[in-house]
């Protein structure tokens, strides 16, 4: 597969698995959201003008739909306010994060894991600042926002966060693994026979 083939592959992964779980933020199968824009960064590093904007297209377009479907006015839902916008820096946060741990990327072993574990957490949490304190300072539903309220509603959802975007990147991460032990065993078997 050529390199812009295994990254239109990857994009299409990437549109299709928020498609399937950022229409309900709080279904069985939880939002995806920050771990693709992690992913993104990560393998479409190279793609970053146009394919970043897509994603946060696309995500905005489901938000609007979802909403929109179900009687509501876009700009009167509870999740949407003045802050909305902060997604832009929030979702960037997490695609620097996946761009960090591409650049120089050759294969999986422990210093990628602990270097990949250390970007996905700072990652998280500046995404966290970035789209919690947007709604937090800016929405109508606080009503009186303190500093101390802020950090209590912070500290309240960062570990959930942290979580559902660990848990979609781990599953990115074993995928890769296993294409490259793949990869490893063909070579080998080409090499034997040659």
């Amino acid at each position: 597969m050529s390199d812009t083939a295994h990254r239109a592959f990857v994009l299409s992964v990437l549109v299709l698995l928020m498609a399937a779980t950022r229409v309900n933020h709080f279904a069985a199968v939880p939002d995806a959201s920050w771990a693709v824009f992690f992913i993104g960064g990560f393998y479409l590093c190279r793609w970053t003008r146009w394919a970043f904007p897509l994603l946060m297209v696309f995500a905005v377009l489901v938000d609007w739909i979802v909403i929109r479907s179900s009687g509501l006015d876009f700009w009167q839902h509870y999740c949407v306010s003045p802050g909305y916008w902060m997604l832009l820096p929030a979702y960037f946060s997490l695609w620097a994060g996946g761009m960090l741990l591409g650049q120089g990327y050759r294969s999986a072993h422990w210093r990628v894991l602990a270097k990949g574990s250390v970007l996905l957490v700072a990652s998280v949490a500046l995404c966290h600042l970035f789209a919690q304190g947007g709604f937090y300072w800016t929405s109508s539903n606080v009503a009186e926002p303190t500093l101390s309220g802020w950090w209590q509603n912070y500290t309240q959802w960062f570990g959930p966060y942290l979580r559902t975007t660990a848990s979609y990147v781990a599953l990115a991460a074993a995928l890769q693994l296993a294409v490259e032990q793949v990869g490893k065993l063909l070579q080998a078997r080409r090499d034997v026979h040659h």
